[in-house]
């Protein structure tokens, strides 16, 4: 079975960095788009980046724009999210996915996904 397993949250003062990472297995890892998305408590879960399979485009939220790189690496079947300059607003559970459609924005196009990471941002 597919899965898709995040790693390296934490809690970080603002204007810190973190480098998330997402493991996937049961899939055949070049032939789907993935993203990673956050949750805020009572919110809705909002796209934040993705990455095509060979790493050619990448698209961002507008956010985080500037302050996130995604990065995969096949070899490994991993994604990363390197974070910079966090703020508090960027506090939230971070959740990674894998899709083969072409609306990669939208959670519903998402068929996998990890059990999310913890993201805390204090001020």
């Amino acid at each position: 079975q597919v899965q898709l397993v995040e790693s390296g949250g934490g809690l970080v003062q603002a204007g810190g960095s973190l480098r998330l990472s997402c493991a996937a297995s049961g899939l055949t890892f070049t032939t789907y788009t993935m993203g990673w998305f956050r949750q805020a408590p009572g919110k809705e879960r909002v796209f934040v980046a993705t990455i095509t399979w060979n790493g050619g485009s990448t698209h961002y939220a507008d956010s985080v724009k500037g302050r996130f790189t995604i990065s995969r690496d096949n070899a490994k079947h991993t994604v990363y999210l390197q974070m910079s300059g966090l703020k508090p607003e960027d506090t939230a559970l971070y959740y990674c996915g894998a899709t083969q459609r072409s609306s990669v924005d939208r959670v519903s196009s998402y068929p996998y996904w990890g059990q999310g990471t913890q993201v805390t941002v204090s001020s």
